[in-house]
Order: C-alpha cells, then sequence, then structure tokens
C-alpha cells in the first residue's frame, strides 16, 4: 500500500514538473542579478541553524539580492529546491513572491521564517512548500534531508504576474543560485 502511493506521489509530482508556471516566456528572458546577502549562507553548507525543525533547525529563507530587474516587472518569484530529491524540485520547498514598485531595477527580498505563514510586508505565497511528509505547513520548508548531501537552490523569477482579467503573466528574467548542501 505505502509503496503505491509512493509511485502515485512520484507522478503527480512529475506532471507538475512538466507543467507550466503560468508565467508565458517572453522571446530574450533578462538573466538577473542574484546573490545570498547573508553571510550565514555561504552557498556551499546550509546553516546549521537553517533546517527543518524535523532536522532540529529553525531556518528562514537566506536575505536575497536581486539586479537587472528588467522594465515591466512587477514581482519578483523565489521558488525554494531541492535538486537532489525530484519530489521537492522544481519549487518543492515553497515559491515566495515580493511586489515591485513599477521602474524597479533592484531589490532585496527579506528573509522568511520557515514553516510558517507569517511574511514581511510586501511579500505574498506563490504555491505552499510540497513537503507534507516532514515538516509544518507553511509558505518555506527550509532544507531538511536529514544531512544526506542533498543539493538546495533558489530560482529567482521577474515575472508581470497579471492583476486584472484578461492579461497574461509573462515571466522577464530568471537566475538560480545555490544555497548549499545538507
Amino acid at each position: 500500500m505505502k509503496k503505491s502511493i509512493l509511485l502515485v506521489l512520484a507522478g503527480l509530482s512529475l506532471l507538475g514538473g512538466c507543467a507550466s508556471s503560468g508565467y508565458a516566456p517572453v522571446e530574450r528572458p533578462a538573466r538577473l542579478q542574484a546573490a545570498l546577502a547573508d553571510p550565514l549562507w555561504d552557498g556551499q553548507t546550509v546553516p546549521a541553524g537553517q533546517r527543518c525543525r524535523w532536522a532540529g533547525g529553525h531556518g528562514s529563507t537566506p536575505l536575497l539580492r536581486v539586479g537587472n530587474i528588467p522594465a515591466g516587472a512587477n514581482a519578483l518569484i523565489v521558488e525554494f529546491s531541492d535538486r537532489s530529491y525530484f519530489l521537492m524540485d522544481h519549487g518543492g520547498h515553497g515559491k515566495l513572491g515580493l511586489w515591485l514598485s513599477p521602474g524597479q531595477t533592484s531589490a532585496t527580498i527579506p528573509s522568511v521564517a520557515g514553516e510558517s505563514l507569517d511574511l514581511p510586508a510586501g511579500m505574498f505565497v506563490e504555491q505552499k512548500h510540497q513537503g507534507w511528509l516532514r515538516g509544518k505547513g507553511g509558505a518555506y520548508l527550509p532544507p531538511c534531508s536529514g544531512g544526506r548531501g542533498h543539493s538546495y537552490y533558489a530560482t529567482v523569477k521577474a515575472v508581470y504576474k497579471a492583476r486584472a482579467a484578461g492579461e497574461e503573466s509573462r515571466l522577464l528574467g530568471e537566475q538560480s543560485i545555490e544555497m548549499g548542501r545538507y
């Protein structure tokens, strides 16, 4: 029974990974400049306290700085992923958004507490994390592999997020950034 449930979940995850993110790509998306802005995060190793509660941490997203945001973007979306575990890849650790002001070309994406829905002002949940087997519900699930050497990363996307009927949401730029291994 357990095996069949896992196979069904794996199939659904693969379908979800192939599905459109809801943002139509433009012909030449910009390459964003994205960087970890918290010295605890070095991009090599996930800091000890930045893990899920199940793994003994009280993690939060790293502070990120983003530049080269293209004209027309009204939001940044950050997809948090575990490259080593297909069920949590492609944003499985949560997708968070930050609204932008018109013409804004750079932004700092604040740190967001893991396993919570409390968000800083100007932020929104694009998709809650998918880690229902481990961790509590919420917008973001911190790294939670139990120290198996999984590779965690974030993909930052500059988008025009439709706000009215008949508008099309568009992907205007993106960049991935390594968070580290755990």
